[in-house]
C-alpha cells in the first residue's frame, strides 16, 4: 500500500508565535502514524515561489495522512500556522 505524505512550504513571520504549532501539531501527526522526514534545513529554491521553510511528514498510507490534517484538533493549531506564517501544504499519496 502507497504511504501518505503531508508536504509544507512554510516562511514564518513570527518565530516565537510559530513554535507553538510546531509543539502542537507533533502528537496530533504523531497519533496518525506521522513521522518527519524533513523538517527545516538547508535548502535551495531554484525554480517557483520562495519559501524558507519545507517540512515532509510520512504515513503509513494516503487515507492517514488526509486523516491528520482533517483532524478538527489539527485543524485548531493549523491556526496558530495561519497567523503567524505563509505557507503551501499538499497532502499526496506515495509510490
Amino acid at each position: 500500500m502507497p504511504k501518505g505524505y503531508i508536504i509544507g512550504h512554510v516562511t514564518v513571520t513570527d518565530p516565537e508565535a510559530y513554535q507553538a504549532y510546531v509543539t502542537e501539531n507533533t502528537p496530533i501527526i504523531q497519533g496518525y502514524g506521522g513521522r518527519p522526514l524533513v523538517r527545516g534545513g538547508q535548502s535551495e529554491h531554484p525554480e517557483g515561489p520562495e519559501y524558507s521553510r519545507h517540512v515532509v511528514f510520512e504515513f503509513p498510507d494516503y487515507a492517514s495522512a488526509k486523516a491528520a490534517y482533517h483532524d478538527p484538533a489539527y485543524q485548531e493549531v493549523a491556526q496558530i500556522r495561519r497567523d503567524n506564517a505563509s505557507s503551501m501544504i499538499v497532502v499526496v499519496e506515495g509510490v
